[in-house]
């Protein structure tokens, strides 16, 4: 049997890099999501680099935060993906999704950084991406008539920018596992069992959540 050939390893040099990045990209998570206006500054005293080992990886504030929106929207779009390929039980798959994209904690980045930059086209479409397989998750799981009938898959955005908004708790984990609860209780409201009230209005456009993400002077 031929072995299956793998990835050269990293020299030193660029294994170190790559840490490196690592730690300016966590360290530039936490900066922004607690304040999306501090300086770039920040981030290298926080990630214990100097300006000019961050600067030779994100030219700008602008570039650096665009690469975290693209490792946040990646993340989403593959548990997106993993759970539109799974042909099992259509609401354990939804519900899956729903629940390890709330674990990622992605929306966070958009509640904190929509508005305070500039998306380029790599964004868009990546964004493009994501939500074609939202509507396929959507429609296959409406299809099941395993979710409610007047459930439209833009309320999906605003149940995850709404949970992503619970940060209460001593630490992480404590918000994590409230992040958790909520939406287990969202889950069961979404489920098709008969609805005690109608849902007051039409569902979120694409063009308000689109308008988001215009940079406001």
């Amino acid at each position: 049997m031929t072995a299956t050939p793998t990835s050269a390893p990293l020299s030193g040099r660029k294994a170190q890099a790559a840490r490196n990045d690592e730690v300016i990209l966590s360290a530039a998570r936490e900066v922004f999501l607690a304040d999306p206006g501090a300086p770039i500054s920040a981030v290298a005293q926080a990630a214990g680099v100097g300006m000019s080992a961050l600067y030779r990886r994100y030219p700008s504030k602008e570039d650096l935060i665009r690469r975290l929106c693209e490792i946040g929207l990646q993340t989403y779009t593959d548990l997106a993906e993993a759970c539109v390929d799974d042909d099992g039980d259509p609401w354990e798959a939804f519900a899956t999704f729903m629940r390890r994209a709330v674990e990622a904690h992605t929306h966070a980045l958009t509640l904190r950084l929509a508005g305070t930059f500039t998306p380029d086209r790599k964004l868009y479409d990546m964004s493009e991406h994501a939500g074609t397989l939202n509507v396929t998750l959507f429609e296959r799981t409406r299809a099941a008539g395993v979710i409610r009938a007047d459930v439209e898959v833009s309320d999906l955005g605003l149940i995850f920018e709404q949970i992503a908004g619970i940060a209460y708790g001593a630490d992480a984990e404590r918000g994590a596992t409230l992040r958790q609860r909520s939406l287990a209780l969202i889950l069961e409201g979404l489920r098709a069992d008969p609805p005690t009230m109608d849902l007051p209005g039409p569902g979120v456009t694409d063009e308000e959540f689109g308008a988001r993400w215009i940079r406001r002077p």
